[in-house]
């Protein structure tokens, strides 16, 4: 008889290592992967140990782990033991310098930091961002993104998603449909963007349309008063919809953190009504035992069509290798040369 497909779930765990009762929960409920942070790395031999007995534990190993991985302030991989990586911003500014350059740069950065978490047996940075950055915008997008421009924020974030495939790292597109005009931080309260369509599609969706390809999104959790007034994209059955039908994305639709506050209720009514929405993967990294409990309760397993969307990201992971250090070093030079600090 065949197993059953894992829950469409990912869910963290709070230490550098998996207790005797974590690893009889991932045993029997099977979430689909894990998701880390900087709580749960160390050093490269600790967290390949901990990817393996996560992988031990559900009985796969090809199990999905995932950390922020972006540059700049959201890198996970931040101790002595790894490089420093820039921001998409700077890459940005580098690129309006001069657009070759940027992408030169920016290609050598994506190879060695998705061949540098390759290396660690992770799977994905989940990375790029393809959100609008305005003067308006508010910090927790900031020199996250690429900048202002639609146009070179998709030609950008195209860079960071053929290398990442290259080397085998797991791209995904975020934050579909876009955070570009949130004025408040949705770890803590619930944007609203009260923008018409007709300028969404002119702006923010642009960068998402023109990625529609990318084998794996990450969906906001904000309200747009003109599509849906009552619920964030997040769980949001109309959003879904756009996402599929409008901009035409055919890869796996994984949501941004549940635990974050701009949605509300229990964080398993969240799970439930982000799966319900439509979508193929509920996030919920929170790293407590109990929580990721009741996560996997309010869960269901992976359906046949999420199954076959996970199946084409997959195949697209490519296996070159490279000098992480080397490539590194390169970039840094660049910035040097074209006169940035």
């Amino acid at each position: 008889m065949a197993a059953s497909p894992p829950l469409a779930l990912f869910v963290g765990m709070p230490g550098l290592e998996l207790s005797p009762s974590e690893m009889a929960f991932f045993r029997e409920a099977n979430p689909l992967g894990l998701f880390l942070f900087r709580r749960n790395l160390e050093t490269p031999d600790q967290i390949r140990r901990l990817c393996a007995q996560f992988r031990d534990a559900v009985g796969r190993a090809d199990a999905p782990i995932y950390i922020d991985q972006e540059g700049g302030r959201v890198q996970r991989l931040d101790a002595g033991s790894w490089p420093a990586f820039r921001s998409f911003g700077e890459f940005g500014a580098l690129a309006q310098k001069d657009l070759e350059l940027g992408k030169h740069a920016l290609r050598l950065s994506s190879l060695a930091m998705g061949a540098m978490m390759r290396e660690l047996t992770l799977d994905s940075g989940t990375t790029p961002i393809l959100d609008l950055s305005r003067a308006d915008t508010h910090g927790v997008i900031g020199n996250r993104s690429f900048g202002s421009d639609p146009d070179l924020v998709a030609l950008l974030g195209r860079v960071v998603m053929e290398a990442m495939l290259e080397v085998g790292a797991m791209p995904i597109i975020k934050h579909v449909p876009g955070y570009g005009r949130v004025s408040v931080d949705p770890h803590f309260d619930c944007p609203v963007v009260d923008a018409s369509l007709e300028e969404m599609w002119e702006s923010d969706f642009r960068p998402f349309m023109a990625l529609r390809d990318a084998p794996f999104a990450m969906v906001a959790h904000l309200i747009f008063s003109r599509i849906d007034p009552d619920r964030p994209a997040s769980v949001s059955p109309i959003l879904h919809g756009l996402i599929r039908d409008e901009l035409g994305f055919e890869g796996v639709l994984i949501t941004d953190c549940v635990t974050m506050e701009a949605l509300s209720g229990p964080w398993p009514d969240r799970v439930k009504a982000a799966l319900d929405a439509g979508y193929d993967i509920a996030l919920h990294s929170q790293g407590d035992l109990a929580a990721s409990l009741a996560a996997a309760e309010a869960a269901r397993p992976l359906s046949a069509l999420s199954l076959e969307r996970l199946a084409r990201a997959e195949a697209r992971r490519g296996s070159s290798r490279c000098d992480v250090m080397a490539l590194h070093a390169q970039v840094e030079q660049i910035f040097i040369d074209a006169g940035f600090v």
